[in-house]
C-alpha cells in the first residue's frame, strides 16, 4: 500500500522522503548537461584523411592479393593507421617490401603512422595492403572493399578496383 502525503511517502511501513519538487527540474537538467558534456559529438567530424588511386592487382589462382593507393593526411596532426580489414579476405594488413642484402623481404608495417600534411604511396615494390585468404577469386574491373582503422577510433572506407596482373 503506498500512501502519498506532503513530505512523506509510507511504502511496506516504511517512511521514505520524498524530493523537493522545486530543485528537481534543475537536477534534471543538470544530470542532462552533464551527460551530453561526456558524450561524443553528433556530427563527429571525419579524419582528415583522403584516399585515392586505390586499386588490388588479380591474381588469378592465389589466395593471395595485394592493394595499392595513395594515402595524404590534409590535417594538422600525424595520423595512425592501426589496423585493415576487408570483407573480401579472410586477414588484411599492412605490409613493406624492401631489398635487403639483394634479396626481396616482406615484413608487417601496422602502425603506419601519416605525418600532418604528408602524402604516403603504397605501392608495388613497397609498402602495400597484404589480403590473405580471399574470400573469392577477384575478377578485374570488380570493387574490393577496404576500412583503414585509425587510432582513436575514426574509420576510413576505401573501394579499391581490380586491375590485370600486369597493372603498374
Amino acid at each position: 500500500m503506498i500512501i502519498v502525503g506532503r513530505l512523506r511517502t509510507v511504502w511496506h511501513n516504511r517512511a521514505v522522503r520524498l524530493p523537493n519538487l522545486r530543485t528537481l527540474p534543475r537536477a534534471a537538467l543538470l544530470a542532462l548537461l552533464a551527460c551530453a558534456t561526456c558524450a561524443a559529438p553528433l556530427h563527429a567530424q571525419a579524419p582528415p584523411l583522403t584516399v585515392t588511386d586505390a586499386w588490388v592487382r588479380a591474381t588469378p589462382g592465389a589466395a593471395v592479393a595485394a592493394a595499392y593507393m595513395t594515402l595524404h593526411n590534409a590535417g594538422a596532426r600525424a595520423l595512425r593507421i592501426v589496423a585493415v580489414r576487408s570483407s573480401a579476405a579472410g586477414h588484411a594488413m599492412i605490409h613493406e617490401t624492401r631489398l635487403e642484402n639483394g634479396q626481396s623481404v616482406m615484413r608487417p608495417r601496422e602502425p603506419l603512422d601519416i605525418p600532418a600534411g604528408a602524402t604516403v604511396t603504397l605501392a608495388p615494390e613497397g609498402l602495400h595492403v597484404m589480403l590473405t585468404s580471399l574470400v573469392r577469386p577477384l575478377a578485374v574491373g570488380e570493387q574490393v572493399p577496404l576500412e583503414l582503422l585509425l587510432e582513436g577510433g575514426a574509420r576510413v572506407a576505401v573501394s579499391a578496383r581490380v586491375r590485370p596482373l600486369n597493372a603498374e
